[in-house]
């Protein structure tokens, strides 16, 4: 086998078992599925398509690695250690990573090196947060004495999308991880190869068996039976608003806790003052970014009417120049989008808007050409003529389509902005500071762009309001969601307590 500094390649498998106790079996009945490219449509490689007894046997991994063992032994220095180290081992199989990401999601070679290049740096922070966890003191009457402990909250099952494999998966298990927890993961059944890579990874890098495992199958079936399951004591969900409504009925059955990354129907406001050019190029980049499969895309694009017929003409000018073709190429802007039923679903979309009334401005098809005839492919598409209450301006499409609207004023965009469902991402354009943190602090959404495309590094928490969940990813303030506060209250008064007096 060809060697990188020293270490196997990690080639793409034509069959991926579970992922269980550190050792890969396959699924209690023996079922797979196919896992496929979206670019051309041909088959990756067979997964195990895991039953509900491989998800007791998978959280009963977990359950024992929490309890004894290692694990639980272990230090936060020491998990550190283990975190840095899984990601040198990531930064020396960069480059299978990245094909791997690109063969299973359709994703750009350039998008796949951004999200793998932060995966890589989430398990450094993490690795640096493992050792701020602390507890407190705290004032109590004379006699006594208060401290607070943080521990890890247990068991975490973590659900997560197909739009960001290995970045998802990365934001998930690191602090988990740092936290002290450990894991069932369960990536999407169209994207789970990455996943299956890193569990290897992190066993590689020291982490004992039984902390992370992999499950693939059903989401309509292991998803809620992960859910609902008495052994996990946590879940993590990123996806679509519907399930994560499901997610919360279910879990409250057992009480968990529940963090919920979800869908988003993004604002990105242009202000007549900006910087033309900066926003054209930056409101191209928040919609048509990853396929614009992405959960804060920012699909709402609200120009103010002064500057509405220049913004435009140099907008679809510069969408007619995104380049949508192999995702392997260099040069190329845009993949295949997820499947042909996701394809559809953009598509009907596109059509639906016609019906309401608005206009296709550019794009709004499948792109032409012998080299589109397989893969699940669509136009970066661009509508006008549309107002905030049709149902284009107000639904999560999840592909690479823009709804455009004018608006006269500040308090006139602030309520349409306001006037959705989800609160996830948003952008401001403006050179104005004062308006642009005026604005930011009346926009309902967790996340606020000025002058930027850019919604998230590691360090930076990721949440939404509304209708797109809660809880905050990515930072230090995630550590909170995975481990419990304890309260010690201690007597250390030199009389014995006699609070009956008798």
């Amino acid at each position: 086998m060809p060697m990188r500094k020293g270490r196997p390649l990690m080639t793409i498998k034509k069959h991926y078992p579970l992922f269980i106790n550190g050792q890969y079996v396959e699924s209690s009945n023996g079922e797979v599925f196919e896992t496929v490219n979206p670019a051309t449509e041909e088959v990756i490689a067979t997964v195990a398509k895991a039953t509900k007894a491989d998800v007791d046997r998978a959280v009963e991994a977990a359950r024992t690695a929490f309890e004894s063992g290692k694990w639980p032994k272990m230090t936060a220095a020491k998990r550190a250690r283990l975190l840095n180290q899984i990601a040198n081992l990531m930064r020396e199989r960069f480059n299978d990573l990245v094909y791997a990401e690109v063969l299973n999601s359709g994703k750009t070679v350039d998008a796949a090196k951004g999200q793998i290049m932060q995966a890589i740096e989430d398990f450094e922070f993490y690795a640096a947060a493992a050792i701020t966890l602390q507890g407190d003191t705290n004032q109590v009457p004379n006699g006594f004495f208060n401290y607070t402990v943080k521990e890890p909250v247990g068991v975490c099952g973590q659900i997560i999308p197909w739009n960001y494999p290995l970045m998802m998966a990365a934001w998930k298990i690191a602090p988990a991880l740092a936290a002290g927890c450990t894991v069932v993961l369960k990536p999407a059944s169209y994207t789970p190869i990455t996943a299956y890579m890193l569990a290897e990874i992190c066993q590689e890098a020291g982490v004992p068996d039984g902390v992370v495992n992999v499950i693939t199958g059903s989401g309509s079936e292991i998803g809620p039976y992960m859910t609902e399951h008495p052994g996990i004591d946590k879940v993590a969900f990123t996806g679509e608003t519907e399930t994560g409504k499901d997610i919360m009925r279910r879990a409250s059955g057992t009480l968990k806790r529940v963090t919920l990354e979800l869908g988003g129907k993004s604002p990105n406001i242009v202000f007549d003052d900006c910087d033309i050019e900066a926003a054209v190029n930056g409101s191209l980049y928040g919609i048509f970014y990853n396929t614009g499969q992405s959960c804060e895309a920012r699909s709402r694009l609200f120009v103010h009417e002064a500057i509405y017929d220049e913004f435009m003409e140099k907008f679809i000018e510069k969408a007619s120049r995104i380049r949508v073709g192999n995702p392997f190429e260099k040069g190329v802007h845009m993949g295949a989008v997820i499947s042909r039923s996701h394809q559809q679903v953009i598509d009907g979309y596109v059509k639906l808007a016609v019906e309401e009334g608005g206009e296709v401005l550019y794009g709004g098809k499948v792109p032409e050409g012998d080299e589109f005839a397989k893969g699940y492919w669509y136009m970066p598409t661009v509508i006008g003529n549309v107002t905030n209450d049709m149902r284009v301006a107000q639904e999560e499409i999840f592909g690479p389509v823009v709804v455009v609207m004018k608006f006269r004023d500040e308090e006139d965009v602030i309520r349409q902005a306001n006037d959705t469902i989800f609160g996830l991402g948003s952008a401001v354009w403006t050179k104005d500071h004062g308006r642009a943190h005026r604005v930011a602090s009346r926009i309902r959404a967790g996340i606020v762009m000025i002058n930027s495309p850019i919604s998230a590094f590691p360090g930076t928490p990721f949440g939404g309001y509304k209708q797109s969940g809660f809880g905050r990813e990515l930072a230090l303030e995630t550590l909170n969601l995975y481990t419990e506060t304890k309260s010690v209250v201690s007597y250390i008064g030199s009389k014995p307590l006699n609070l009956f007096g008798i």
